[in-house]
């Protein structure tokens, strides 16, 4: 436009513009107009001759310049001809491939087993004793064979290697050549040109992306950027995060290599002399923004010495996906004396984890996935015919409604009542059985091979979730007698077969008791709100020693840190995630075995059947228990005469001395009451009762 102006200006260089033409297009009716508004699309002067000129000069400026921008642009990574060697280099590199550390690693063995089997060679052949000697030779047999295996191992890694790159050699290379050498042949030396134009063409677009933005630069790669890592970048952001000094450097115990799966960079490394693991692992943000990546892209752990960290770097953020399918839908039962599925790790490892004299302590916030978490034990159990489900759910809530035709008791409804009822059962019936029975095998707790001989050996599992929704409903008398009941149920039941698990909402001491909590052994935490609340659930300086439940996202759901209480260190894992449906069916499956086995509730033999193995004494007993159980819970009390009939009635010439000596009443179970018009004497319905579990109990 200035231009056109100037033109205007100027009558002795152009001729002036035709103003009526230069008008706004309201004012030139002959234009298109834009739809959009009222300016013209095309401005009326670009049609004049002087339009055309300014156009083409405009034109040529561009040409010239976009010239310039190209010759300087092929100084620079950008150039076409560096997009063509990096092309030619990563598709060099991919035809190579990342093989060659495995195969110095088997080099490596091979040379090392080829001399411990000279040396064990070397020394039975000076060896004097000939029993000695004997046993020198042996050993010198076995490293031999192990040398040949690693020598073999050592030649199939080569030979993998040498397939797989002229594999991919063919493909890179053979396939250009084919191409060029038909386009000679059918179209001469242009088709040739093509050809070869066509092959760089593919180079420099592989190329495309060149490895930093502007120029190579050493300390500008990050992962978060797709550049491979390597020691100098961690150096860098091990500086940069201040857990290093600047005047020294990582020892890298392990190169740094792409995980077996593919998703992250793994690499182990010792700090400076003298620095601690937990620097690095409290530096954990400021060695993530150095590395340009998210913090939950970052995994640290501690080595097996001081100063030692592993590191895990994903290339994107773990467990956003889809949620992992269980591996119990594929299992027909489950054996829950062994170890079983709980989730998947970082690697994507299944996390398996024995039960077997262990206790547990899940928490999150809510909607973390805490009660996906409970089912992966909770559905292995109920897989597990033999063994006893005790589940209380604090909260009222449907999480533990489908396992109640196959729970020995339960409490959906959050009743303190009915919670303390389930644990005076646990600690007055489940515990004193099992302490006999162990007392029977000879032996202080229950084994899986006691279990493989005796049928009544079994577990249970009782699950308690959300205790401060029962604390806040129960009176003091009664909170405090669960209290007590269910820490003296973890501490005792733990040998004896009784697995406990408590889930929480609200780790803190009023959701479950500091006393309990801390013999927990078992800990996940799940997404919570702050440090000091997964400090609560995985244990005290556990945040800032780099597991710090606050850093997972609330879209990782079922996701925690794992804290199996067998001495390793805690992982991040993800829980399984089993469907409505699919828990229906695994269910299903439970209470069909459980029907075939004989183990639902009510199906197992009685306290009178049981008495009736257990002498005279138990089936005097298992007659009166019938007797009281006839009579229903409102009977508490019958009359001697009554009992002695009935037990004359089976068979049994019983005395009242006799069943007076059997069981043994006060003074005030001695006293009369009316009966039919009369005052006779009788016998307590609990009096019965608990003589027959003594009896039980002393056999």
């Amino acid at each position: 436009m200035s231009d056109v102006i100037r033109a205007a200006d100027t009558a002795t260089t152009a001729p002036v513009v035709d103003l009526e033409k230069a008008r706004p297009l309201h004012l030139v009716p002959d234009l298109p107009e834009d739809p959009a508004g009222d300016l013209p699309l095309i401005p009326a002067w670009t049609r004049s001759g002087e339009g055309r000129k300014a156009a083409a000069r405009r034109a040529a400026r561009r040409t010239r310049r976009a010239g310039r921008r190209w010759i300087t642009r092929q100084r620079t990574p950008q150039g076409h001809a560096a997009q063509i060697g990096r092309g030619t280099r990563r598709v060099h590199e991919w035809v190579v491939g990342f093989s060659g550390i495995h195969i110095q690693a088997a080099a490596h063995q091979a040379h090392t087993a080829t001399r411990e089997a000279r040396e064990a060679a070397r020394r039975a052949r000076y060896t004097v004793m000939p029993g000695q000697r004997k046993a020198a030779r042996h050993v010198a047999d076995q490293a031999q064979t192990i040398a040949l295996g690693a020598v073999q191992a050592h030649k199939r890694a080569k030979q993998e290697v040498r397939r797989g790159r002229m594999l991919r050699g063919s493909l890179v290379y053979g396939t250009p050549l084919l191409v060029d050498t038909a386009a000679l042949v059918e179209f001469g030396g242009l088709g040739l040109a093509g050809g070869i134009a066509a092959t760089l063409s593919v180079a420099a677009w592989i190329g495309r992306k060149p490895l930093t933005a502007e120029k190579w630069d050493l300390e500008r790669r990050t992962v978060g950027d797709g550049d491979r890592m390597d020691e100098p970048m961690l150096n860098r952001a091990y500086r940069d995060a201040k857990v290093i000094p600047a005047d020294q450097e990582l020892t890298m115990v392990t190169p740094c290599m792409p995980s077996a799966d593919g998703q992250a960079w793994e690499g182990v490394f010792d700090l400076p002399s003298g620095l601690p693991t937990k620097k690095a692992l409290n530096a954990k943000e400021a060695i993530a923004g150095a590395l340009g990546v998210a913090v939950q892209q970052l995994h640290q752990s501690r080595g097996d010495r001081e100063g030692r960290v592993h590191l895990r770097v994903s290339l994107k953020l773990p467990f956003t996906g889809a949620p992992v399918q269980g591996p119990l839908l594929a299992m027909e039962r489950v054996d829950l004396w062994q170890a079983i599925p709980m989730g998947v790790n970082l690697r994507g490892e299944s996390v398996w984890t024995s039960w077997v004299e262990r206790s547990g302590l899940f928490g999150g916030e809510p909607g973390s996935g805490k009660s996906a978490a409970a089912n992966d034990l909770l559905l292995a159990a109920a897989l597990d015919p033999t063994v006893r489900l005790y589940l209380a759910d604090g909260k009222a809530g449907a999480d533990i409604t489908p396992f109640e035709p196959i729970a020995t008791m339960y409490d959906t409804d959050g009743d303190p009542e009915r919670l303390l009822e389930i644990l005076e059962h646990i600690w007055e019936v489940e515990v004193p059985q099992r302490r006999a029975l162990a007392k029977e095998h000879g032996s202080r707790k229950l084994t899986a091979a006691m279990a493989a001989k005796d049928p009544r050996v079994c577990q249970a599992v009782l699950l308690v979730d959300e205790w401060s929704s029962y604390g806040a409903a129960a009176e003091r008398k009664t909170r405090e007698e669960m209290e007590r009941l269910l820490r003296l149920i973890v501490q005792q039941g733990r040998a004896l077969g009784i697995i406990t698990l408590a889930a929480t909402q609200k780790p803190d001491g009023d959701s479950v008791p500091t006393g309990i909590r801390d013999i927990l052994s078992i800990r996940w935490a799940m997404r919570c709100m702050t440090p000091q609340a997964s400090d609560t659930i995985l244990g005290q300086s556990y945040a800032a020693a780099g597991h710090n439940a606050q850093e997972i996202l609330k879209s990782q759901r079922g996701v925690g840190i794992y804290l199996d209480g067998e001495g390793a260190e805690p992982e991040l894992t993800r829980s399984y995630y089993y469907e409505d449906d699919e828990v229906e069916v695994i269910l299903e499956r439970a209470h069909e075995l459980r029907a075939e086995a004989g183990t639902l509730p009510g199906s197992g033999p009685t306290l009178a059947d049981r008495l009736r193995e257990r002498g005279a004494d138990g089936q005097i007993l298992a007659v009166l228990v019938d007797e009281f159980t006839a009579g229903g819970d409102d009977v508490d009390w019958l009359p001697g005469s009554v009992l002695l009939t009935a037990l004359r009635a089976v068979g049994l010439d019983v005395t009242p001395e006799r069943l007076a000596a059997l069981v043994v009443r006060s003074a005030a179970d001695k006293k009369k009451r009316e009966w039919a018009g009369s005052l006779v004497a009788g016998y307590p319905r609990a009096l019965v009762f608990d003589t027959a579990q003594k009896v039980l109990e002393r056999t």
